[in-house]
């Protein structure tokens, strides 16, 4: 299952209060030190596993350290964000938001505060994609029918991509392994991804464990919507690949998201848009219908078992469906849709 590839990484290496935490040292470890896991750590990976259709959409606690594990890559160190002002009440914090002073809650500014600092159980599916297009078939087998759609849907060797919402930026970082061209993460600028841990993400994982493949990897702050900026001025339809991972719990945004997406995509173009149902499957059908109106088609879509496999390994798959009746909200977490956009007439 998908939330298998992840370990959470002692605690005691880092604070959890800080947005510029300090990674432990891998080099130093050994399998017996990470052992010392808290027991809260140890179970709450253990629950995908026996609640399946209760499996989480986040991962991680802010300022956290996660080791995801690839078969491709080797562990990547992945740290979530941490806002300035959030603690480990991560729960109490989601309900209640954050007041201003005077008391008020903007309650834009508190939604992209509050899911920014976890790792997104969608990051992780485009990563296990673009990972699997990038693993070559061993010599002497033949190339099977999901490996070749993988190689098709995911390849981004050469792209030039762009992430929108990063927030851990997983999917940058994975891309960049995988021989993009081209690779800049983006969040908003109040985002708490900014203040460190896609700078960590980015330089731990890449320019100091695997200098050759630096590439052209970088971090840029972006408002959606807001195309004046220089950095959105100098990339007007400079990106053949966009990530839009679980970034449509606003509807309020996504007029402003899908103005993004058709100003920084170039010619021919894709855009993956993966999202899971946590926050209600109208939400995510209503994005859709406001991408139809901004300039796109659907090219392909399909709804994906974040927690089952076949038999023989594939995905366990089924049809996208705007409203699925007697979905109960509980079996919405185990399921997300994946969708390639692309611009009409192209």
């Amino acid at each position: 299952m998908l939330q298998s590839r992840l370990r959470p990484l002692p605690r005691r290496h880092y604070s959890t209060n800080t947005p510029s935490a300090p990674a432990p040292d891998l080099q130093n470890e050994d399998a017996n030190e990470i052992e010392d896991e808290s027991s809260e750590d140890l179970f709450g990976a253990f629950l995908p596993h026996l609640f399946p259709d209760d499996a989480p959409s986040f991962h991680g606690d802010p300022g956290q350290h996660l080791l995801y594990s690839s078969p491709r890559y080797g562990d990547l160190n992945i740290m979530v964000p941490s806002y300035p002002s959030s603690s480990e009440k991560r729960s109490e914090e989601i309900a209640a938001g954050q007041a201003n002073p005077d008391g008020s809650v903007n309650q834009v500014d508190e939604g992209r505060k509050l899911f920014a600092h976890f790792l997104w159980s969608a990051a992780m599916v485009v990563a296990e994609g673009v990972e699997e297009a990038d693993t070559p078939t061993p010599e002497g087998q033949i190339e099977t029918e999901d490996k070749k759609e993988a190689r098709e849907l995911w390849s981004v060797a050469g792209e030039t991509v762009l992430e929108l919402g990063a927030g851990a930026a997983l999917p940058s970082v994975v891309c960049a392994l995988a021989n993009a061209s081209t690779v800049v993460a983006t969040d908003h600028p109040s985002s708490p991804a900014l203040t460190g841990a896609i700078t960590f993400n980015i330089e731990y994982n890449l320019k100091k464990r695997t200098p050759s493949v630096t590439g052209n990897v970088s971090m840029q702050p972006h408002e959606w919507g807001v195309l004046s900026d220089d950095f959105s001025v100098a990339n007007k339809g400079a990106f053949s690949r966009i990530v839009a991972a679980d970034c449509f719990w606003m509807p309020s945004q996504h007029e402003n998201l899908a103005r993004t997406m058709q100003w920084f995509l170039a010619p021919g173009g894709k855009v993956w848009v993966v999202a899971g149902f946590h926050t209600g499957r109208a939400i995510v059908a209503g994005f859709f219908e406001t991408v139809l109106e901004n300039g796109f088609v659907v090219e392909r879509i399909f709804e994906r078992d974040l927690v089952s496999r076949r038999e023989d390994g594939g995905e366990v798959r089924r049809e996208w469906a705007a409203v699925r009746e007697g979905e109960g909200r509980e079996n919405q977490k185990r399921w997300c849709v994946i969708a390639v956009l692309r611009r009409v007439g192209e």
